[in-house]
Order: C-alpha cells, then structure tokens, then sequence
C-alpha cells in the first residue's frame, strides 16, 4: 500500500487500491456503517503498513498509480469557515479523473451529517458516504465492543456531533451542551453527585467546556468500576477561524487526565483509517 502526502493544491494523502468497493449505501444512514466491526478488532495504535511520502512539487507522476485519496479537513480542505484556496479544483480534477476520495478529521464537534452540510455550504460536492469524522470514530468503537449491550451510558464532553453519532447506534447519553452552563455546588458541604450507570466518558472538542464537565467526568472516571475514557483526538491546535491556531482537544484531555491519573484511549485519526479499512 501506498500513501502520499502532496502538495496538489493542498496537503494530499492518497493511497494505492487496486480494488475498491465500499458499501457506501449503509455509511451514513444508521449502525449499518459500523455494524462489521464487532467481526474485527482495531486498535486505536494500528497503523497503516504504508510508505510515506512528502511530495514538494505537483505530483503528475503519481496520478495514473493512485486510486484512493484521503485527504484531512482542517487545514487542507478549509480553514474555520473558509475553502482553502485551489480545492474546488482539485477535487474536481481528480473526480474527473474517475478517483476515489475520503475526507477524514479529527474535529468531533461535528457528526458526518452535519460535515455533509459544511461541504455543501462551501460549495464541495463530497457524498456524505465519503465523510470520516472522529465522531464517528468513537461511535465505532462502542459498536464494535457491544457496548449498548452492557446497559451503560455515555457522558459527553463534547459537542452535538458525538451525541449524534451515539444517537445512530442507540447508545444512551448525557452532557455535552446541555451542561455548558452548569455550575456545580462547591459550599460547605457541597457535592457533585453523579451517574453510577456511566460505562464511558467521551471527550472530544468542547467550545464550553466549564468546571462542572470536567469534576462530572473525573468522578465517573475515578468511582465508577470500569468506566472508560475516551478522547476523539488530543490534537493540541485546532483551525476555528482563518486568522489564528486555537487550543485543541488535548487541553480538554488533558485536564480530564489531570484529575484522574488514567490513560485515555484515543479514537482519532488514525482510527478512523481502520474503519476505512473495513472498505479496502
């Protein structure tokens, strides 16, 4: 297998596939997409047995070996709400030249429904079967562990697109926006008393993240035999707007690690490329 990181217009990662028949009817609609994984395990260290390459010029050659390209979103395909410049282009070219395409990022605020809708609004015609967020990500890897099955929830440190994603497969859940404004009550003898019913706290991208969010997590972290921790991605910089970097989801992470001690199991990228696996 072969990756290529070019400067085509914008940061290209393609792969070589010879044979490619992706069951993108089932992708988007529902758990379908993600019903496959519990008859294959990934791990969120797995990694693409590939050659890298980091192209400086146009990479013609290239064209006629490579079938799949995957690109990133933030930063390559736009940046906060803004089409980087030669995309549109790009995509074109290479859908005119009969390519399969997949965007992937690890922005979880944002479910592939709702990142369907931000390539229309910038005029990118994707099909939402060719969408990978890290939302999906950590939705997949419930699945894939039966966790609906144990009768547990899910706190979301977070935004609407992982409550989204939990939504499609039927996972119950909590958090996220609803808890934006919460204060908890730290008073003489002030308490936080949480759910002992959460199996795992997800963790991705929260623009209102707040003191109430993270105690919330780490008492369910800490006190609740079993409880998972999962980040979407510990991106340390994030692209809101076009003008400057932002602080990422590691600081989120990282100050729900904090407070517990506990390693956290990162379901970014990188495992998301396993899920695109299932295709190839």
């Amino acid at each position: 297998m072969h990756i290529a990181r070019s400067s085509l217009s914008a940061a290209l990662m393609a792969t070589s596939v010879r044979a490619f028949s992706p069951a993108a009817s089932s992708s988007f609609r529902s758990s379908a997409a993600i019903s496959n994984l519990s008859s294959r395990t990934f791990s969120s260290t797995t990694s693409l047995n590939a050659n890298v390459l980091k192209l400086t010029e146009p990479a013609k050659d290239l064209l006629p070996d490579v079938d799949v390209f995957i690109f990133d979103c933030d930063g390559v395909i736009w940046r906060g709400d803004s089409v980087i410049e030669g995309i549109p282009e790009t995509l074109e070219k290479l859908r005119a030249l009969g390519k399969k395409m997949y965007f992937v990022t690890n922005n979880s605020t944002k479910s592939r429904k709702g990142y369907k809708k931000k390539f229309d609004s910038l005029g990118l015609d994707v099909p939402a079967e060719e969408i990978f967020s890290s939302s999906f990500a950590a939705a997949a890897y419930l699945e894939q562990t039966n966790f609906k099955e144990s009768g547990k929830k899910v706190y979301v440190v977070g935004e609407v697109g992982i409550q989204e994603e939990l939504d499609l497969i039927g996972v119950p859940h909590f958090g996220g926006p609803e808890d934006g404004g919460k204060q908890p009550d730290m008073g003489p003898g002030g308490a936080l008393p949480h759910d002992s019913d959460v199996g795992a706290v997800i963790v991705g991208f929260d623009r209102n993240i707040n003191y109430y969010k993270i105690q919330y997590a780490q008492l369910c972290i800490n006190e609740n035999p079993g409880c998972e921790f999962i980040a979407t991605n510990t991106d340390a910089v994030t692209h809101l707007t076009d003008a400057q970097e932002w602080a990422g989801n590691g600081s989120m992470v990282g100050a729900i690690k904090g407070c517990t001690g506990q390693e956290v199991r990162v379901n970014g990228r990188m495992n998301t490329y396993c899920v695109l696996s299932l295709f190839l």
